[in-house]
Protein backbone atom coordinates (compact mmCIF):
# COMPACT_ATOMS: atom_id res chain seq x y z
CA UNK A 1 0.00 0.00 0.00
CA UNK A 2 2.91 2.57 0.91
CA UNK A 3 4.54 1.69 -2.31
CA UNK A 4 0.96 2.63 -4.51
CA UNK A 5 1.10 5.82 -2.60
CA UNK A 6 4.72 6.50 -3.11
CA UNK A 7 4.30 6.39 -6.73
CA UNK A 8 1.01 8.12 -6.93
CA UNK A 9 2.83 10.65 -5.41
CA UNK A 10 6.16 10.84 -7.86
CA UNK A 11 3.72 10.88 -10.49
CA UNK A 12 1.72 13.63 -9.27
CA UNK A 13 4.45 15.78 -8.70
CA UNK A 14 6.15 14.84 -12.07
CA UNK A 15 2.79 16.30 -13.46
CA UNK A 16 3.28 19.52 -11.74
CA UNK A 17 6.92 19.99 -12.70
CA UNK A 18 5.91 19.94 -16.18
CA UNK A 19 2.64 22.31 -15.10
CA UNK A 20 4.90 25.29 -16.39
CA UNK A 21 3.63 28.91 -16.25
CA UNK A 22 4.74 31.90 -18.32
CA UNK A 23 3.91 35.32 -17.35
CA UNK A 24 4.48 37.95 -19.81
CA UNK A 25 2.53 41.57 -20.64
CA UNK A 26 1.29 40.89 -23.86
CA UNK A 27 0.62 37.83 -25.78
CA UNK A 28 0.00 37.15 -29.37
CA UNK A 29 -2.13 34.56 -31.14
CA UNK A 30 -1.83 33.88 -34.59
CA UNK A 31 0.33 32.51 -37.92
CA UNK A 32 -0.09 35.87 -40.52
CA UNK A 33 2.15 38.59 -41.39
CA UNK A 34 -0.34 40.71 -39.17
CA UNK A 35 0.17 38.42 -35.83
CA UNK A 36 3.87 38.91 -36.51
CA UNK A 37 3.91 42.60 -37.00
CA UNK A 38 2.16 42.74 -34.02
CA UNK A 39 4.50 40.80 -31.94
CA UNK A 40 7.49 42.78 -33.00
CA UNK A 41 6.03 46.14 -32.26
CA UNK A 42 4.94 45.24 -29.05
CA UNK A 43 8.83 43.75 -28.64
CA UNK A 44 10.04 47.08 -29.77
CA UNK A 45 7.83 49.10 -27.51
CA UNK A 46 9.73 47.76 -24.29
CA UNK A 47 6.99 45.10 -23.29
CA UNK A 48 7.26 41.90 -22.46
CA UNK A 49 5.62 40.00 -25.09
CA UNK A 50 5.36 36.21 -26.76
CA UNK A 51 4.25 35.13 -29.73
CA UNK A 52 2.13 31.57 -30.08
CA UNK A 53 2.35 30.07 -33.53
CA UNK A 54 0.19 27.00 -34.24
CA UNK A 55 1.90 25.93 -36.90
CA UNK A 56 5.39 26.70 -38.48
CA UNK A 57 7.36 30.26 -39.04
CA UNK A 58 4.54 31.93 -41.16
CA UNK A 59 3.20 29.14 -42.95
CA UNK A 60 0.59 31.53 -45.04
CA UNK A 61 3.85 32.88 -47.22
CA UNK A 62 5.00 29.32 -47.32
CA UNK A 63 1.76 28.55 -49.54
CA UNK A 64 2.15 31.56 -51.92
CA UNK A 65 3.61 32.45 -54.86
CA UNK A 66 6.48 34.80 -56.31
CA UNK A 67 4.59 38.36 -55.50
CA UNK A 68 4.59 41.27 -57.74
CA UNK A 69 4.19 44.98 -56.19
CA UNK A 70 3.42 48.07 -58.94
CA UNK A 71 1.72 50.57 -57.22
CA UNK A 72 2.44 53.62 -58.79
CA UNK A 73 1.78 55.07 -55.22
CA UNK A 74 3.50 52.49 -53.40
CA UNK A 75 5.43 54.10 -50.68
CA UNK A 76 6.26 51.46 -47.75
CA UNK A 77 6.45 52.58 -44.08
CA UNK A 78 7.02 51.16 -40.66
CA UNK A 79 8.13 47.87 -40.45
CA UNK A 80 6.88 46.78 -44.11
CA UNK A 81 9.57 49.53 -44.88
CA UNK A 82 12.43 47.43 -43.09
CA UNK A 83 11.41 44.18 -45.21
CA UNK A 84 11.19 46.10 -48.53
CA UNK A 85 14.92 47.45 -47.82
CA UNK A 86 15.90 44.02 -46.76
CA UNK A 87 14.07 42.66 -49.97
CA UNK A 88 15.65 45.13 -52.61
CA UNK A 89 18.85 44.10 -50.60
CA UNK A 90 18.43 40.50 -51.23
CA UNK A 91 17.26 40.53 -54.93
CA UNK A 92 19.99 43.61 -55.75
CA UNK A 93 21.98 41.47 -58.03
CA UNK A 94 19.41 38.55 -58.93
CA UNK A 95 18.86 38.74 -62.68
CA UNK A 96 15.11 39.16 -63.29
CA UNK A 97 14.14 40.57 -60.24
CA UNK A 98 15.12 44.16 -60.76
CA UNK A 99 13.11 46.34 -58.84
CA UNK A 100 12.17 50.31 -59.60
CA UNK A 101 11.39 52.77 -56.60
CA UNK A 102 7.55 52.26 -57.13
CA UNK A 103 8.01 47.95 -57.92
CA UNK A 104 9.13 45.28 -55.96
CA UNK A 105 9.44 41.74 -56.71
CA UNK A 106 10.09 39.10 -54.19
CA UNK A 107 9.36 35.44 -53.25
CA UNK A 108 7.07 34.57 -50.35
CA UNK A 109 9.87 32.36 -48.07
CA UNK A 110 12.17 35.79 -48.51
CA UNK A 111 9.89 38.25 -46.92
CA UNK A 112 9.43 35.33 -44.09
CA UNK A 113 12.47 34.95 -43.54
CA UNK A 114 13.39 38.62 -42.91
CA UNK A 115 10.50 39.10 -40.30
CA UNK A 116 12.12 36.27 -38.57
CA UNK A 117 15.25 38.14 -38.33
CA UNK A 118 13.15 40.94 -36.79
CA UNK A 119 11.62 39.28 -34.57
CA UNK A 120 14.68 37.28 -33.66
CA UNK A 121 16.40 40.24 -32.92
CA UNK A 122 13.41 42.56 -30.76
CA UNK A 123 14.81 41.68 -27.53
CA UNK A 124 11.45 41.88 -25.32
CA UNK A 125 9.93 39.34 -27.76
CA UNK A 126 10.29 35.65 -28.01
CA UNK A 127 7.87 33.37 -30.05
CA UNK A 128 6.65 29.68 -29.72
CA UNK A 129 5.87 27.36 -32.75
CA UNK A 130 3.24 24.22 -33.12
CA UNK A 131 0.96 25.11 -29.97
CA UNK A 132 -2.03 23.76 -29.71
CA UNK A 133 -5.13 25.74 -27.68
CA UNK A 134 -7.01 24.02 -24.89
CA UNK A 135 -8.68 27.29 -22.62
CA UNK A 136 -9.10 30.86 -22.39
CA UNK A 137 -10.83 32.95 -19.57
CA UNK A 138 -10.44 36.20 -17.95
CA UNK A 139 -7.61 36.92 -15.00
CA UNK A 140 -8.54 39.96 -13.85
CA UNK A 141 -8.02 42.28 -16.14
CA UNK A 142 -5.70 39.84 -18.36
CA UNK A 143 -5.98 36.89 -19.68
CA UNK A 144 -5.42 33.02 -19.00
CA UNK A 145 -4.65 30.47 -21.13
CA UNK A 146 -4.15 27.15 -20.94
CA UNK A 147 -1.89 25.42 -24.45
CA UNK A 148 0.37 22.75 -24.83
CA UNK A 149 3.94 23.64 -26.16
CA UNK A 150 5.98 20.76 -27.53
CA UNK A 151 3.75 18.06 -25.75
CA UNK A 152 3.31 19.89 -22.24
CA UNK A 153 0.64 21.77 -20.73
CA UNK A 154 1.38 25.72 -20.45
CA UNK A 155 -0.14 27.79 -18.26
CA UNK A 156 0.03 31.88 -19.83
CA UNK A 157 -0.81 34.49 -18.06
CA UNK A 158 -0.86 37.72 -19.48
CA UNK A 159 -1.81 41.55 -19.45
CA UNK A 160 -3.07 41.84 -22.69
CA UNK A 161 -3.99 39.26 -25.47
CA UNK A 162 -3.99 39.92 -29.34
CA UNK A 163 -6.28 37.38 -31.57
CA UNK A 164 -4.24 37.44 -34.75
CA UNK A 165 -5.83 34.43 -36.01
CA UNK A 166 -8.38 34.81 -39.72
CA UNK A 167 -11.23 33.71 -38.04
CA UNK A 168 -11.09 35.71 -34.41
CA UNK A 169 -11.31 32.14 -32.72
CA UNK A 170 -9.93 33.25 -29.65
CA UNK A 171 -12.56 35.71 -29.53
CA UNK A 172 -14.82 33.11 -29.29
CA UNK A 173 -13.33 31.21 -27.51
CA UNK A 174 -13.51 33.95 -24.86
CA UNK A 175 -16.97 34.39 -25.40
CA UNK A 176 -16.57 37.97 -26.90
CA UNK A 177 -18.06 39.37 -29.86
CA UNK A 178 -15.67 40.60 -33.06
CA UNK A 179 -16.02 44.18 -33.76
CA UNK A 180 -17.83 44.70 -36.99
CA UNK A 181 -15.70 44.78 -40.09
CA UNK A 182 -13.93 47.69 -41.69
CA UNK A 183 -16.88 48.68 -44.27
CA UNK A 184 -19.51 48.73 -41.36
CA UNK A 185 -16.70 51.60 -39.61
CA UNK A 186 -15.83 53.57 -42.29
CA UNK A 187 -19.28 54.18 -43.87
CA UNK A 188 -21.44 54.58 -40.33
CA UNK A 189 -21.48 57.89 -40.46
CA UNK A 190 -18.17 58.27 -37.70
CA UNK A 191 -17.20 61.76 -38.85
CA UNK A 192 -13.36 61.92 -36.70
CA UNK A 193 -12.54 58.19 -37.15
CA UNK A 194 -9.45 59.55 -39.08
CA UNK A 195 -8.23 61.34 -36.15
CA UNK A 196 -7.10 57.81 -34.24
CA UNK A 197 -6.37 56.23 -37.56
CA UNK A 198 -3.49 53.38 -36.25
CA UNK A 199 -2.89 51.61 -40.03
CA UNK A 200 -3.39 53.05 -43.79
CA UNK A 201 -2.04 52.38 -46.46
CA UNK A 202 -3.27 52.35 -50.87
CA UNK A 203 -5.94 50.75 -51.64
CA UNK A 204 -8.21 50.15 -54.49
CA UNK A 205 -11.21 49.74 -52.12
CA UNK A 206 -14.99 50.16 -54.00
CA UNK A 207 -15.92 51.99 -57.01
CA UNK A 208 -14.05 55.47 -57.52
CA UNK A 209 -15.80 58.06 -55.91
CA UNK A 210 -18.02 55.93 -53.70
CA UNK A 211 -16.17 56.86 -50.39
CA UNK A 212 -17.88 59.84 -48.92
CA UNK A 213 -15.92 58.96 -45.78
CA UNK A 214 -12.68 60.79 -44.95
CA UNK A 215 -10.08 60.13 -46.72
CA UNK A 216 -11.37 58.38 -49.48
CA UNK A 217 -11.71 55.88 -52.10
CA UNK A 218 -8.05 55.72 -52.95
CA UNK A 219 -5.97 55.05 -49.70
CA UNK A 220 -7.80 52.76 -46.36
CA UNK A 221 -7.15 53.95 -43.12
CA UNK A 222 -8.05 51.56 -39.68
CA UNK A 223 -9.38 53.36 -36.80
CA UNK A 224 -8.14 52.83 -33.26
CA UNK A 225 -11.40 51.50 -32.62
CA UNK A 226 -12.00 48.91 -35.12
CA UNK A 227 -9.49 46.42 -33.90
CA UNK A 228 -11.18 46.70 -29.40
CA UNK A 229 -13.08 43.91 -28.50
CA UNK A 230 -15.87 45.85 -26.76
CA UNK A 231 -16.81 43.66 -24.39
CA UNK A 232 -14.10 42.16 -22.56
CA UNK A 233 -10.95 44.14 -21.89
CA UNK A 234 -7.32 43.93 -22.92
CA UNK A 235 -8.46 41.60 -26.12
CA UNK A 236 -7.49 42.78 -29.76
CA UNK A 237 -8.41 41.68 -32.92
CA UNK A 238 -6.34 41.26 -36.15
CA UNK A 239 -9.27 39.39 -38.25
CA UNK A 240 -9.65 39.10 -42.01
CA UNK A 241 -12.75 41.15 -41.56
CA UNK A 242 -10.36 44.76 -41.05
CA UNK A 243 -8.28 44.07 -44.35
CA UNK A 244 -9.68 46.31 -47.07
CA UNK A 245 -10.86 44.73 -49.56
CA UNK A 246 -8.58 45.11 -52.82
CA UNK A 247 -5.74 46.33 -50.50
CA UNK A 248 -2.59 44.15 -50.91
CA UNK A 249 -2.40 41.60 -48.53
CA UNK A 250 0.94 41.87 -47.00
CA UNK A 251 1.50 45.19 -46.58
CA UNK A 252 -2.42 45.67 -45.42
CA UNK A 253 -1.32 43.34 -42.89
CA UNK A 254 1.89 44.41 -41.91
CA UNK A 255 0.53 47.88 -41.04
CA UNK A 256 -2.55 46.79 -39.36
CA UNK A 257 -0.38 44.58 -37.15
CA UNK A 258 2.07 47.03 -36.28
CA UNK A 259 -0.54 49.42 -34.90
CA UNK A 260 -2.39 46.39 -32.91
CA UNK A 261 0.75 45.49 -31.17
CA UNK A 262 1.33 49.23 -30.59
CA UNK A 263 -2.22 49.54 -28.85
CA UNK A 264 -1.26 46.29 -26.74
CA UNK A 265 2.07 47.78 -25.65
CA UNK A 266 0.52 51.00 -24.46
CA UNK A 267 -2.31 48.77 -22.03
CA UNK A 268 0.29 47.02 -20.50
CA UNK A 269 3.36 49.74 -20.39
CA UNK A 270 0.86 51.69 -18.39
CA UNK A 271 -0.83 49.92 -16.66
CA UNK A 272 -4.61 50.64 -18.31
CA UNK A 273 -7.65 48.56 -20.10
CA UNK A 274 -8.52 49.13 -23.55
CA UNK A 275 -11.45 50.96 -22.38
CA UNK A 276 -8.95 53.92 -21.18
CA UNK A 277 -6.67 53.90 -24.99
CA UNK A 278 -5.20 57.14 -25.52
CA UNK A 279 -4.97 57.54 -29.48
CA UNK A 280 -2.36 60.67 -29.42
CA UNK A 281 0.07 58.64 -27.71
CA UNK A 282 -0.49 55.38 -29.51
CA UNK A 283 0.08 57.60 -33.02
CA UNK A 284 3.03 59.11 -31.48
CA UNK A 285 4.95 55.53 -30.42
CA UNK A 286 3.82 54.43 -34.67
CA UNK A 287 5.71 57.77 -35.86
CA UNK A 288 8.32 56.76 -34.13
CA UNK A 289 8.68 53.52 -35.27
CA UNK A 290 8.31 55.25 -38.87
CA UNK A 291 4.41 54.01 -39.88
CA UNK A 292 2.07 55.89 -41.76
CA UNK A 293 -0.93 56.97 -40.23
CA UNK A 294 -2.76 58.75 -43.18
CA UNK A 295 -1.83 57.80 -46.24
CA UNK A 296 -1.05 59.95 -49.21
CA UNK A 297 0.37 59.11 -52.33
CA UNK A 298 1.93 62.56 -53.28
CA UNK A 299 4.47 63.19 -49.95
CA UNK A 300 7.75 62.07 -50.25
CA UNK A 301 8.37 59.47 -47.12
CA UNK A 302 11.92 61.11 -47.65
CA UNK A 303 10.96 65.17 -46.78
CA UNK A 304 12.30 65.97 -43.64
CA UNK A 305 8.93 67.48 -41.94
CA UNK A 306 6.98 64.17 -43.25
CA UNK A 307 5.61 63.74 -39.61
CA UNK A 308 4.80 67.05 -38.97
CA UNK A 309 2.21 67.03 -42.37
CA UNK A 310 1.25 63.42 -40.70
CA UNK A 311 0.55 64.85 -37.20
CA UNK A 312 -1.30 68.27 -38.74
CA UNK A 313 -4.00 65.97 -41.01
CA UNK A 314 -4.22 63.88 -38.13
CA UNK A 315 -6.16 66.40 -36.31
CA UNK A 316 -8.31 67.81 -39.47
CA UNK A 317 -6.49 70.89 -39.47
CA UNK A 318 -5.49 70.17 -42.86
CA UNK A 319 -7.08 67.39 -44.96
CA UNK A 320 -6.34 65.54 -47.75
CA UNK A 321 -8.35 65.39 -51.38
CA UNK A 322 -9.46 62.57 -53.55
CA UNK A 323 -8.21 63.09 -57.02
CA UNK A 324 -8.85 61.44 -60.57
CA UNK A 325 -5.86 60.29 -62.02
CA UNK A 326 -6.09 61.95 -65.72
CA UNK A 327 -5.29 58.84 -67.79
CA UNK A 328 -5.78 56.35 -64.79
CA UNK A 329 -9.24 54.43 -66.61
CA UNK A 330 -11.43 55.61 -63.83
CA UNK A 331 -8.54 55.83 -61.00
CA UNK A 332 -8.23 58.15 -57.92
CA UNK A 333 -5.40 59.56 -55.64
CA UNK A 334 -5.39 60.71 -52.46
CA UNK A 335 -3.56 63.59 -52.04
CA UNK A 336 -2.26 65.85 -49.94
CA UNK A 337 -1.38 68.77 -51.88
CA UNK A 338 1.47 70.31 -50.50
CA UNK A 339 2.11 73.34 -52.86
CA UNK A 340 -1.20 74.36 -53.31
CA UNK A 341 -2.42 77.38 -50.61
CA UNK A 342 -4.40 77.39 -47.49
CA UNK A 343 -8.07 78.67 -47.80
CA UNK A 344 -9.54 80.27 -44.58
CA UNK A 345 -12.44 78.64 -44.68
CA UNK A 346 -10.87 75.20 -44.47
CA UNK A 347 -8.48 75.38 -41.68
CA UNK A 348 -11.15 77.89 -39.37
CA UNK A 349 -13.39 75.19 -37.56
CA UNK A 350 -10.75 73.06 -36.66
CA UNK A 351 -8.63 75.86 -35.46
CA UNK A 352 -11.48 77.56 -33.28
CA UNK A 353 -12.31 74.02 -31.88
CA UNK A 354 -8.85 73.46 -30.64
CA UNK A 355 -8.08 77.05 -29.44
CA UNK A 356 -10.37 79.48 -27.52
CA UNK A 357 -8.28 82.77 -28.85
CA UNK A 358 -8.75 81.85 -32.81
CA UNK A 359 -12.58 83.53 -32.47
CA UNK A 360 -11.31 86.79 -30.92
CA UNK A 361 -8.20 86.60 -33.54
CA UNK A 362 -10.68 85.49 -36.42
CA UNK A 363 -12.92 88.62 -36.05
CA UNK A 364 -9.67 91.03 -35.27
CA UNK A 365 -7.56 90.24 -38.02
CA UNK A 366 -10.54 89.41 -40.78
CA UNK A 367 -8.12 87.12 -43.06
CA UNK A 368 -9.08 87.18 -46.52
CA UNK A 369 -10.23 83.80 -48.51
CA UNK A 370 -6.64 82.80 -48.90
CA UNK A 371 -4.74 82.16 -45.55
CA UNK A 372 -1.94 84.55 -45.48
CA UNK A 373 2.01 83.80 -44.25
CA UNK A 374 1.32 87.18 -42.75
CA UNK A 375 -2.20 85.75 -41.20
CA UNK A 376 -0.10 82.34 -39.77
CA UNK A 377 2.66 84.44 -38.32
CA UNK A 378 0.42 86.56 -36.68
CA UNK A 379 -1.93 83.81 -35.78
CA UNK A 380 1.04 81.88 -33.84
CA UNK A 381 1.94 84.77 -32.09
CA UNK A 382 -1.61 85.54 -30.62
CA UNK A 383 -2.25 81.67 -29.28
CA UNK A 384 1.88 81.62 -27.86
CA UNK A 385 1.69 85.34 -27.01
CA UNK A 386 4.56 85.92 -28.54
CA UNK A 387 5.65 89.47 -30.04
CA UNK A 388 4.52 89.73 -33.45
CA UNK A 389 7.51 91.99 -34.40
CA UNK A 390 10.40 89.76 -32.81
CA UNK A 391 8.56 86.71 -34.17
CA UNK A 392 8.66 87.70 -37.67
CA UNK A 393 12.41 88.97 -37.82
CA UNK A 394 12.94 85.49 -36.15
CA UNK A 395 10.59 83.70 -39.19
CA UNK A 396 12.33 86.02 -42.02
CA UNK A 397 15.57 84.40 -41.44
CA UNK A 398 14.94 80.86 -40.72
CA UNK A 399 12.16 81.31 -44.01
CA UNK A 400 15.60 79.57 -46.34
CA UNK A 401 17.90 78.70 -43.97
CA UNK A 402 15.99 76.71 -41.15
CA UNK A 403 13.09 75.25 -42.69
CA UNK A 404 14.69 75.05 -46.85
CA UNK A 405 11.60 76.47 -48.18
CA UNK A 406 12.59 77.15 -51.98
CA UNK A 407 9.60 80.32 -51.94
CA UNK A 408 10.59 84.11 -50.82
CA UNK A 409 9.64 85.06 -47.76
CA UNK A 410 6.32 87.53 -48.16
CA UNK A 411 3.97 88.45 -45.80
CA UNK A 412 1.36 89.02 -48.28
CA UNK A 413 1.68 85.67 -50.20
CA UNK A 414 -0.74 82.97 -49.47
CA UNK A 415 0.45 79.91 -47.40
CA UNK A 416 0.82 76.98 -49.10
CA UNK A 417 0.27 73.77 -47.57
CA UNK A 418 3.13 72.27 -46.72
CA UNK A 419 4.50 75.55 -44.96
CA UNK A 420 1.16 76.15 -43.07
CA UNK A 421 2.07 72.02 -41.54
CA UNK A 422 5.70 72.19 -40.71
CA UNK A 423 5.00 75.73 -38.90
CA UNK A 424 1.36 74.91 -37.45
CA UNK A 425 2.91 71.77 -35.88
CA UNK A 426 5.91 73.25 -34.40
CA UNK A 427 4.49 76.02 -32.80
CA UNK A 428 1.30 75.29 -32.58
CA UNK A 429 1.11 72.00 -31.97
CA UNK A 430 -2.58 71.18 -32.73
CA UNK A 431 -1.25 67.32 -32.15
CA UNK A 432 -0.96 67.30 -28.69
CA UNK A 433 -5.20 68.28 -28.37
CA UNK A 434 -6.37 64.87 -27.17
CA UNK A 435 -9.57 63.10 -28.92
CA UNK A 436 -11.42 60.36 -27.68
CA UNK A 437 -11.65 56.77 -29.03
CA UNK A 438 -14.19 58.26 -31.98
CA UNK A 439 -11.86 61.22 -32.89
CA UNK A 440 -13.64 64.18 -30.75
CA UNK A 441 -11.53 66.63 -29.19
CA UNK A 442 -11.22 66.39 -25.26
CA UNK A 443 -11.22 69.22 -23.23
Amino acid sequence: MVKKLLIILLVFCSNLTHAETIKTDVVVIGNGTAAIAAAIQSGRSNVKTLLLLNGPWLEELSLQKMTTLNDPAYAPSGIWEEVDKELRQYYKKTPGYDTLAKALMFEPYAAAGALKRMADSTKQLTYKLNVSYNTIEKDGTGWKLEVIIKGEKVTIKAKVLIDGTEDGEMIRKAGATLPPDINSWLTKGAADLYRTSIASGSSTVGAPGSRTNYPGGAVYYIPLSAVVVKDADNLLTINRTLFPAGAYNITAKIALGQGVGATAAFCAFFKTTTKKLDPRTIQIELLDFKSTLLYFTDIDRKDPYYRSMQQVVATGLLKGVSVQVADGKNLRSFEFMPDAVVSTAEIKLVLTEIYSRVFLWMNREKPGEQFTIGNLLSLISEITLTEPGDFKIKMQKAWKTEYKFQSDFDLNRPVTRREFAILANQYLNPFARKVDINGKMLN
